[in-house]
């Protein structure tokens, strides 16, 4: 069953004088002046059943409501969210009955692992934190695999239980030995115990076991940064572990620390260089390119994003990133015959992203210079 919020869109229709503060304002149409309504308002009408009658204070002038309010008067049972039906149609349904649903048919089988996961995994969503506990903790119980052991462990932590959390991510790391995953959950028992000796020890275990973890990378820049002596000795502590043999060969720690100074244009020439040095470690790591890419496309050297791109056309066949960073370069340089052409390159792509990217640009560029030749026609009749 898939689900994905559909509460919080639109905007709210505002009465004159009200000041709403998280609730949605209900009002009709003659509350507002000269019966201008404000752009992106949304006007809800709840309809009765059997066609009863509007109520009353809505019909009188404009009533502020509740969210939990307005969704009960559109006949909610909680925030709307959308499902799927057995023949994979989308319907909207409250949140209340849609959690409803999949207990009765958790409870009705609670041996059935894969239904007791998707009850979990929807609590877990929604921030139903000690349910989830209570559901997997029960799969835990029975034995569960890693995957369990971790859920559980980051439910945990929500509740904050941090030493039950520790216990229960360690067990998840003893099943799962080449996983880095239950050492950064780990870290952040420890950040949260403010156990920084831990903390790092934790992050450098995921490291070691997965040298390009990028998470890993840039906690242990963020726990020595605000806890060890600033940016420099941050930078230093990364670059060394950076530089171990075992390491040498990744981005990642390069990918990490120019991300803490690429939105700074004081700073920017520093990530500059630390992107750089990420792509010279690894040119074959989509990462680091799109990193460096985007750098020089924010210094507006579209002709180094053109170069650094180039040789990695066959990586935008699967990374729908890297093709939109190097068909911004060929288009904002006007190279209309190579944008043409890696479009169709791309528009045969096996990848669903890669393929709706490369459809959506053509019929874009099509309708710009069918733009151009009208203008170009007018002209020449003028």
């Amino acid at each position: 069953m898939s689900e994905n919020e559909s509460g919080n869109g639109g905007g709210v229709l505002v009465g004159e004088g009200l000041k709403p503060s998280g609730a949605a304002i209900l009002a009709p149409p003659t509350a507002f002046a000269n019966g201008q309504l404000p752009p992106g308002a949304m006007i809800v009408v709840p309809i009765g059943p059997d066609g009863e009658a509007l109520p009353k204070p809505l019909v009188d002038g404009p009533v502020a409501i509740t969210n939990e309010q307005m969704w009960k008067l559109m006949g909610f049972n909680g925030p709307a969210v959308q499902v799927q039906d057995q023949e994979g149609r989308p319907v909207l349904i409250g949140l209340e009955d849609l959690f409803k649903g999949l207990e009765e048919m958790y409870k009705a089988d609670p041996s059935d692992i894969q239904r007791a996961r998707v009850y979990a995994q929807k609590l877990m969503e929604h921030q139903r934190f000690e349910k989830a506990e209570q559901v997997v903790g029960k799969m835990v119980a029975r034995g569960g695999d890693a995957d369990d052991w971790l859920a559980l462990g980051v439910v945990q932590i929500e509740l904050k239980k941090f030493d039950k959390a520790e216990a229960t991510l360690k067990g998840a790391s003893n099943l799962a030995k080449d996983s880095p995953v239950p050492f950064i959950h780990l870290a952040r028992v420890y950040d949260l115990k403010e156990d920084r000796t831990k903390q790092k020890e934790a992050l450098t275990k995921a490291i070691d076991m997965a040298g390009n973890f990028l998470d890993a990378w840039i906690g242990l820049y963020t726990v020595v940064k605000d806890h060890e002596g600033g940016e420099e000795a941050a930078e230093k502590f990364v670059e060394e572990l950076a530089n171990r043999d075992a390491h040498k060969k990744f981005a990642a720690p390069y990918i990490a620390l120019q991300g803490f100074y690429v939105n700074d244009e004081k700073t920017r020439d520093k990530a500059l260089a630390f992107a750089k040095k990420a792509v010279e470690r690894d040119e074959n790591d989509p990462m680091s390119l799109l990193c460096l890419s985007a750098i020089y496309g924010q210094l507006g050297d579209l002709p180094a994003v053109e170069r650094l791109l180039r040789p990695h056309e066959s990586k935008m066949l699967t990374d729908v990133r890297l093709a939109n960073n190097y068909f911004e370069c060929l288009w904002q340089s006007r190279q209309i015959d190579k944008v043409t052409k890696f479009l169709n390159v791309l528009v045969r792509a096996e990848n669903a992203q890669v393929k709706a990217f490369a459809q959506e640009r053509a019929q874009a560029i099509a309708k710009f210079l069918s733009q151009l030749q009208q203008q170009a026609q007018g002209a020449a009749k003028a």
